[in-house]
């Protein structure tokens, strides 16, 4: 009888753990499905400063996407984007040594570079204020973005142009504070496309 005992408690402990390992993979695919995939290919994102009056543009080569957007619920909908701070590529090879270091992205001790969105507010046809937290070198800033949605069939594009204040997120230190020099105001254009 003792022994029995001991199958049935061994038994009651096994059920709840078989049941979590079948049902865990099933969720797993479910939370996965609900995100778009990215198509990196056809996405853009590009930093525009404004150095002694003149605009200079970078590009953000390497990033990644989690979107999950239904426009029948925006408010249900959530972003994340994840952008590789040394990939921001100036078209010349010593001003992208420089914008990796220490005074700009410091992209050794920050690699990444974070949006999470917070609000997805409808504005008009097609168009949405989204607001979120943005995370730079450290530092994290709410910002709000006008987004204008195009969709065909299962694919979604995301087009838009953020305002930031460099100097809020200790981007351009020492001399670089000088916004004589670099304007304070940087403007960040995205092309986000994603499939589901």
């Amino acid at each position: 009888m003792a022994r029995a005992g001991r199958v049935r408690v061994a038994l009651a402990r096994a059920v709840p753990i078989v049941a979590r390992a079948l049902v865990a993979p099933a969720l797993l695919a479910a939370s996965s499905a609900a995100w778009a995939q990215l198509d990196a290919g056809k996405s853009t994102i590009v930093a525009v400063s404004r150095q002694m009056s003149v605009p200079v543009e970078g590009r953000f080569m390497k990033f990644d996407a989690q979107i999950n957007f239904d426009p029948a619920k925006p408010a249900a909908g959530t972003a994340r984007l994840t952008v590789d701070t040394a990939s921001y590529d100036l078209g010349d090879a010593s001003y992208n040594d420089s914008v990796r270091g220490p005074e700009w992205f410091d992209a050794k001790a920050f690699p990444q570079a974070t949006f999470v969105s917070t609000s997805i507010t409808p504005t008009g046809p097609n168009q949405y204020s989204v607001g979120g937290n943005m995370t730079i070198k450290g530092h994290t800033q709410p910002v709000v973005a006008p987004v204008v949605l195009t969709q065909q069939g299962a694919t979604q594009t995301f087009d838009g142009t953020l305002p930031i204040h460099r100097l809020a997120f200790g981007i351009g230190t020492g001399e670089w504070k000088d916004t004589s020099t670099v304007a304070d105001e940087v403007l960040i254009k995205f092309h986000i496309v994603v499939r589901k």
